[in-house]
């Protein structure tokens, strides 16, 4: 911790800060980057040359670190302008099958339509002679995975689309045929052959922390389910779902104190660590993101060997400028942005929210406070500029799982080192199981305590209100006698606090008025007579079917947060019938808010692993799970169900959006409904002549209000309501013009979640009563 005699030399944070802006300006408008160069070059030749006319020394290093910017900015845009050709012919591609031969850069990942993405850098691209070095990110199945580590070289075929202004990748690749043209070589096959061989020896260990102990260890997150990855971004765990800063600087701690317990000085811990870290870098794989939190602990280890603890901003700040230069489009994404956040607080942030705490802590456990939360205070913003969720328990979720970490990271590290020896790799992967299960059990309770989320729509308002807030915390926590300046500076701090204080007693006020009415208060906003609700979770679908106290649920949207919320809004306990109409993530993506909670699943023909094993994960909540077909009948409460459409065996329709579960809900108070999920036109023309459907009080618009639809169907639905579940401004153009014309033509009240919020329905005398959250155009 610096002392207040000793300021923190922040000069280099302005060049940083003028390279990140000139990144961000080349990246997202390309045609700018040469002007920018050119402007930056002049900038810096019209202030050298008036900054010697001037013989003030103070005047003349003002003047000195403005060139430093401008020649920064210069740079950085001068790597996006000689990068943007290559991209600009790589894009071409966009909409075409493709042919490419690239080497992996990344370890393989899981998506969420359960096959696997890789970064790779393109070394042949289209014609042959057409030559284009360019990122690109590349989806294969699993059954092609085998061989896929980076520094592999892949043949792949496949339909190509051009990513937006900013993306890293300049294509995505949907590989309908990969080839491994040649494996890893040299150190990294034998990196490669211990990762493999430690994940296969985890995977025999039990959950909680079979799964998540690769990640910990050598940055493997394959095995990471969906509803695990979720709880770890709720709980503020996600940095340990995979390799990070905070796995660096472990395996930098450990051996900086084995070092020192075996005698040696302050060069020998560093020496020693830059190549332990190296060695980390080679077994987790070498991947952008893994050598940009190396980088960001190595900063840390130079200011130890430099003996000046003071000048790491710097250093980070001249780190980032190396990685800029080195890859301008890191500036848009929010890892790097993360990264350097959180290290800039612990650099500057951390020891002064240590020492306010101290005037109310004993001062060990006021920095072990300081250092997460300080974390968290700076990632906030940034996170709520990409993110709908910032999580209230993270920094008591790190405190709980901080002691577990580096045991897990470095007994798993050893073992995956023994794997040559199996009985000891066994031991030692049993012990490292441990710390890893308690981090998941950890990360699970933590997004299960209530309210422990505050959602908010990403974009840059929230991001100012989140900083805002966290720059309160901050005004209120340090302590005056802590910030190195002048007198009137602690004067103008002393005064600011009487602002942050009242804008902290605000947010607390709002912040608890809304919990209140989410949680004690929350089934008082809604009326009683409701039998049907289509819950606001933005692009995607969410209804709920009531009859008494039996509920059932049809898809559970994007995600788990807006559906959460849904639940709470209307009492909504335990789900006696899902129905997972197919398997889009915005169709199920919000499970796991219902995990455990469930009486019985109905769902849609599987086609992935991903997709049975969130079935799996049903059924071990103590849910009966059976797939739905034409014909299947049953009761909810006083009302009746009956499914109308997949038919089983269906060769037309296999799976995906035309298989999607239509449901039918008549009588015990409910209006007589119908659910139309996907569908697209063809499947709805055969359920029009195979089904006898009649009139309906209301129905669920297939597939968002796309413009697939048939005009018969809707006609002779004859409804009376017309639900469309969309997400505001979404990407598709949901619902269609054409769509909504067709519903309005047949006389049916258009009602949408993304002008309404959450829609509720009821019949009252046998007249349809309508609630709505917002009122509609």
């Amino acid at each position: 911790m610096h002392r207040a005699g000793r300021p923190r030399d922040l000069r280099l944070v302005l060049p940083a800060l003028g390279g990140w802006a000139a990144a961000l300006i080349g990246v997202f408008w390309p045609s700018a980057s040469w002007p920018l160069v050119g402007g930056s070059l002049a900038g810096a030749v019209i202030v050298a040359l008036f900054g010697r006319a001037r013989h003030s020394r103070e005047c003349r290093g003002r003047h000195g670190l403005a060139v430093v910017v401008c020649v920064v900015m210069a740079g950085v845009a001068l790597s996006v302008a000689s990068a943007t050709p290559s991209r600009e012919r790589a894009a071409a591609g966009d909409g075409r099958v493709v042919e490419l031969q690239a080497e992996v850069t990344s370890s393989a990942s899981p998506g969420r339509d359960g096959r696997l993405w890789v970064d790779a850098q393109t070394i042949g691209l289209g014609a042959p002679g057409e030559v284009s070095a360019v990122s690109v990110l590349v989806r294969i199945g699993v059954a092609e995975s085998d061989g896929v580590d980076p520094g592999a070289r892949l043949r792949v075929i496949g339909e190509a689309e051009a990513t937006d202004p900013g993306e890293r990748a300049v294509l995505v690749v949907y590989a309908t045929e990969a080839q491994v043209m040649r494996g890893t070589e040299g150190v990294f096959a034998i990196a490669a052959g211990l990762r493999h061989s430690f994940v296969q020896r985890v995977q025999r260990l039990p959950e909680p922390g079979a799964s998540l102990l690769p990640g910990l260890a050598v940055g493997d997150t394959q095995a990471v389910s969906d509803a695990l990855n979720d709880d770890m971004r709720s709980s503020g765990l996600s940095h340990l779902t995979a390799v990070s800063g905070a796995n660096c600087a472990i395996v930098v701690g450990a051996i900086f104190w084995l070092t020192a317990l075996c005698g040696g000085g302050r060069a020998a811990r560093v020496v020693l660590a830059l190549l332990g870290l190296a060695g980390f870098v080679v077994l987790v794989t070498p991947e952008p993101s893994v050598i940009r939190a190396a980088v960001m602990a190595a900063v840390g280890m130079l200011t130890v060997l430099l003996g000046r603890p003071s000048a790491g901003a710097g250093l980070l700040a001249l780190c980032a400028v190396g990685i800029l230069l080195a890859d301008p489009w890191l500036a848009a994404t929010p890892g790097f942005a993360l990264s350097v956040a959180a290290s800039g607080a612990l650099i500057l942030l951390a020891p002064l929210l240590a020492v306010g705490l101290g005037r109310f802590l004993p001062q060990p456990v006021a920095l072990a406070v300081a250092v997460p939360l300080a974390a968290q205070l700076a990632c906030g913003p940034i996170i709520a500029l990409f993110a709908e969720q910032q999580s209230l328990v993270g920094v008591a979720a790190n405190l709980v799982a901080a002691p577990a970490a580096p045991i897990a990271t470095v007994i798993g590290l050893i073992a995956c080192l023994a794997a040559p020896v199996p009985g000891v790799a066994d031991l030692l992967s049993a012990s490292a199981w441990l710390p890893a299960a308690w981090i998941a059990t950890t990360a699970t309770t933590a997004a299960d305590l209530p309210h422990g989320q505050l959602l908010l729509p990403a974009g840059m308002t929230s991001a100012v209100l989140v900083a805002a807030v966290s720059g309160a915390i901050v005004l209120v926590l340090i302590r005056p006698a802590a910030v190195p300046g002048r007198c009137s500076a602690v004067r103008v701090l002393a005064l600011l606090r009487g602002g942050a204080a009242t804008v902290l007693v605000l947010a607390l006020s709002l912040g608890g008025a809304r919990i209140l009415l989410d949680g004690p208060l929350a089934t008082l906003a809604a009326p009683e007579g409701w039998s049907i609700a289509a819950c606001d979770v933005g692009q995607g679908d969410a209804v709920l079917v009531r009859s008494g106290d039996a509920v059932a649920l049809i898809d559970t949207g994007p995600a788990p947060e807006p559906l959460s919320a849904c639940l709470r809004s209307l009492g909504v306990a335990h789900v006696d019938l899902l129905v997972l109409t197919h398997f889009d993530l915005d169709h199920v993506g919000g499970t796991a808010a219902v995990r455990g909670r469930v009486g019985a699943v109905l769902h849609g023909p599987t086609a992935e692993e991903t997709e049975r094993r969130l079935l799996r994960d049903l059924a071990d909540g103590g849910a009966r799970v059976d797939e739905a077909s034409t014909g299947k009948t049953g009761v909810l409460g006083q009302a009746r169900w009956r499914v109308l459409w997949p038919r089983r065996p269906s060769p037309a329709f296999p799976s995906g959006n035309d298989a999607s579960v239509v449901m039918e809900f008549d009588g015990g108070g409910v209006p007589r409904s119908i659910y139309l999920g996907d569908l697209s036109a063809a499947p709805q023309r055969v359920l029009l002549r195979a089904a006898r459907l009649g009139r309906y009080d209301v129905v669920k618009v297939a597939h968002h209000g796309s413009a697939d639809q048939d005009p018969d169907l809707y006609q002779a639905l004859a409804t009376r309501a017309a639900l469309f579940s969309v997400g505001a401004d979404n990407d598709y153009g949901h619902p269609r013009a054409e769509t909504l014309e067709l519903l309005a033509a047949s006389g049916a009240r258009v009602l949408r979640t993304d002008e309404r919020g959450r829609i509720l329905l009821g019949l009252r005398d046998g007249e349809l009563r309508v609630w709505t959250e917002k009122v509609g155009p």
